[in-house]
């Protein structure tokens, strides 16, 4: 005989009365695995509150994390990528452009705006990892030098947020040529004595790092951010040797020079307002 006995009927809810909680009203650290209520990620910029984790976001939290009250004039919104090669791997080109449109509801891996952090004007160019792991193509390339001639028609800091995989393939040589087109529009805004802020995030890699992700007058990162140009697992068959720990996470980069410093995400704004108050 069981030990216990239940002596009244348990709670019995009617399938109707049962309430749902609304999609979208909790999250899952992807690193130490606790339930995050959204409010609370938005309030503690997507960092989880249990392990410090940063969460990986897009332009649009980006751009509420730093821009006075998610104020911002977006440039060059409607700019859209051609397919100039007809290029098709699994699926054409064009199909996977409208595909990641529809779902991301993004033009392209790129958005930039023109807002004031802590009252100091700035424009931020911010890549979208969801759109095509967030790949450098013509667009991008294009987005970036309109958003340094726009800093230095207004006289004012450029910052890059970077997030991607690299550069585009479907977009061949269109693609790579951006790294020459970006790097060269960089340094008009140097000759100009304007800021060019650098902001590395989980991950930048390929293209991207060796253009201008790395060309910062600063250049930050993310805790526990992925950077590098090829990935662990090709260096390693290539020089086959195991690799250090923590091989091209932000504080092994860091360490070996290629930063200035990482930043928790909560306290990015104040870190830019500060270094934007010295420099202008």
């Amino acid at each position: 005989m069981s030990w216990f006995k239940r002596n009244t009927v348990g709670i019995v809810t009617a399938t109707e009365n049962k309430k749902e909680a609304p999609d979208g009203m909790w999250n899952k650290c992807p690193n130490c695995k606790k339930a995050l209520l959204n409010v609370e990620q938005v309030e503690n910029s997507y960092v989880c509150h249990y392990c410090d984790y940063h969460i990986r976001i897009g332009s649009a939290a980006y751009f509420s994390v730093l821009f006075d009250n998610n104020d911002f004039q977006e440039l060059f919104a409607n700019m859209q990528a051609g397919d100039p090669l007809d290029f098709v791997d699994s699926k054409p080109y064009k199909e996977r452009l409208l595909e990641s449109q529809a779902k991301t509801g993004l033009k392209d891996a790129i958005r930039c705006g023109h807002g004031k952090v802590e009252g100091q004007d700035i424009v931020i160019a911010c890549m979208d990892f969801n759109f095509i792991g967030g790949s450098m193509g013509s667009v991008v390339g294009e987005k970036i030098a309109r958003s340094i001639d726009y800093a230095l028609e207004h006289k004012i800091p450029f910052m890059l947020i970077s997030k991607s995989g690299g550069a585009r393939m479907m977009e061949a040589a269109f693609s790579l040529m951006q790294m020459a087109k970006t790097s060269a529009k960089l340094a008009l805004l140097s000759k100009a004595k304007l800021p060019y802020i650098c902001l590395l995030t989980d991950p930048t890699t390929g293209g991207v790092t060796a253009s201008y992700a790395m060309l910062g007058d600063i250049n930050i990162a993310e805790p526990g951010a992925l950077i590098g140009f090829a990935g662990p697992r090709v260096i390693k068959e290539t020089i086959k040797k195991d690799l250090p720990k923590g091989f091209q996470t932000s504080e092994f980069v860091l360490e070996h020079g290629f930063l200035d410093f990482i930043v928790d995400r909560r306290q990015l704004k104040s870190k830019l307002a500060t270094f934007l108050r010295h420099v202008n």
